[in-house]
C-alpha cells in the first residue's frame, strides 16, 4: 500500500484581495477611451463614477460618464464626509464617492477610480497603498493636438489646460505605473493595465485599505 506523500501538501495559501487602482492623467491623455474599453470586453473591475459640478456635455450620459451634480449638491457631499476627495478643477468641483468604493472593496471587487493628478496626490495620502497608474500620450505635441481637437472650450481655456498638463507630466514619480496611450493602441494599454493587476495579485503582502 503507498502512503500518501506529505511533500504534496500546500505550502502556501493565499488570498488575492481585490485592489483600488487609481487611473490618472493629465486632460486629453485618454483616461475615459480607456474605461470604455475596459468596460467593451467586460473586463472584471468596478469603475466608481465621480461626481461633479462641470456641465454635461453632448455626447456624456449621466451616472455613467459623471454622477453631474449642482453645487448645492456637491457641498452637502462634503458636508457629509461622504467623498473620498474632492477638488476644485478649472472651476468646477470633482470628487470621488466613498460608499460605492468601500462596498466594491468589501464584495471582493477590484475597483478603478478615473481621477485628475491633483486627486490622485490626494487619495496616494489618504490611501497609500491604492495602486496608482499614470497614462499620457507618447508626446507633449500628441496631447496638445488632442485638446485641439475635442473643440470643447475656449482658447482660453484650451491654454490653461496645456499648461496644467504640462505641470501634470512633471509628477511622474508620484505613480507606481505608467501607461503610455500611443494613437490607436488602446487595446495596448488596456493589456498594460491587465499585466499590473496581475502583477499586483502576486505581491506575498495584500494592498490593505481603510476607508
Amino acid at each position: 500500500m503507498i502512503k500518501p506523500n506529505s511533500n504534496n501538501k500546500v505550502l502556501i495559501h493565499t488570498t488575492k484581495k481585490p485592489l483600488l487602482l487609481v487611473l490618472s492623467g493629465p486632460s486629453g491623455a485618454g483616461k475615459d477611451a480607456v474605461l470604455y474599453r475596459l468596460k467593451a470586453i467586460h473586463f472584471p473591475v468596478m469603475h466608481v463614477v465621480t461626481a461633479t459640478t462641470r456641465p454635461k456635455r453632448p455626447n456624456e450620459k449621466n451616472n455613467i460618464d459623471y454622477h453631474f451634480v449642482s453645487r448645492e449638491q456637491f457641498q452637502q457631499l462634503i458636508d457629509r464626509n461622504e467623498l473620498l476627495e474632492w477638488a476644485n478643477v478649472y472651476d468646477n468641483f470633482y470628487g470621488v464617492p466613498k460608499q460605492p468604493v468601500r462596498q466594491a472593496l468589501a464584495e471582493g471587487k477590484d475597483t478603478i477610480i478615473k481621477i485628475d493628478v491633483q486627486g490622485a496626490a490626494t487619495i496616494k495620502k489618504k490611501l497609500p497603498q491604492a495602486v496608482l497608474i499614470f497614462l499620457v500620450p507618447q508626446t507633449m505635441k500628441e496631447l496638445t493636438d488632442r485638446l485641439t481637437r475635442r473643440n470643447t472650450e475656449s482658447e482660453e481655456k484650451l491654454r490653461l489646460r496645456i499648461a496644467t498638463a504640462e505641470e501634470e507630466m512633471k509628477r511622474i514619480e508620484m505613480f507606481d505605473y505608467i501607461a503610455i496611450n500611443e494613437h490607436g493602441q488602446i487595446d495596448q494599454v488596456v493589456s498594460e493595465i491587465k499585466a499590473i493587476i496581475t502583477a499586483e495579485k502576486m505581491r506575498v503582502t495584500s494592498r490593505e485599505y481603510n476607508i
